[in-house]
């Protein structure tokens, strides 16, 4: 009876298939972090410049109407908004420890400029500030005072900002880098950048290639 080979069962590209799931995971969570990043800071500027509070001051027999914006309650959303647009394009000129730290920042912008605004949507101090400036100190406090929704729709933009950080953090060093893609155009662009050889039948062409420091004589 003759000897029977063993055939190998071809296994499952398992390698494969996880590298473009993480392939796939990494682009998708790319395109939520952009989206949310962006959409999140855009709204916490726009936010941070409406109306936050509103009242009125007494004068005399009548009074004053008196309205906060946001900048006017607090500055660290509008602030925090613009760090976190620098760190999500940051995000993609670092790598390795630098995208890691970059995201953190991101998610910290996020996380601060929504607990400023919540904080801030209660506050009465900046109101109180106008009634004193508008009634020479008179009056330091204001009556009516009611307060918008913008600080929360602020609140909740810096939460969208926070979660672009922590995808960044999760699945950030499965995105491409900004500085790889110009290092591979220089190493593979060196050799159609090269200037061609001076042509020893043209003098100007020997005139610039010695102003150029190179040797028009050499071998071509």
């Amino acid at each position: 009876m003759g000897g029977v080979s063993a055939v190998p069962v071809p296994q499952p590209r398992t390698e494969t298939a996880e590298a473009a799931a993480t392939a796939v995971g990494g682009r998708r969570s790319l395109a939520a972090a952009l989206f949310l990043g962006a959409v999140g800071a855009a709204v916490v500027l726009l936010a941070s410049g409406q109306t936050w509070a509103e009242g009125a001051a007494a004068v005399g027999a009548g009074s004053v109407p008196l309205e906060a914006d946001g900048r006017d309650v607090t500055g660290l959303p509008a602030a925090l908004a613009v760090v976190g647009l620098a760190a999500l394009v940051a995000v993609f000129a670092v790598r390795r420890t630098g995208r890691v730290l970059v995201s953190a920042l991101l998610a910290l912008s996020g996380a601060g400029a929504a607990a400023s605004a919540f904080l801030g949507a209660s506050d009465s101090a900046a109101l109180d500030e106008q009634a004193r400036q508008t009634t020479s100190g008179t009056v330091t406090s204001v009556d009516a005072l009611t307060h918008t929704a913008w600080p929360y729709v602020t609140a909740a933009a810096g939460l969208l900002i926070l979660l672009a950080g922590l995808l960044a953090l999760r699945y950030g060093s499965a995105w491409p880098a900004m500085s790889g893609r110009y290092e591979r155009e220089g190493a593979g662009g060196g050799a159609r950048k090269a200037r061609p050889a001076a042509d020893p039948d043209r003098p100007e062409e020997l005139w610039k290639a010695l102003d150029r420091g190179e040797d028009p004589t050499g071998d071509r």
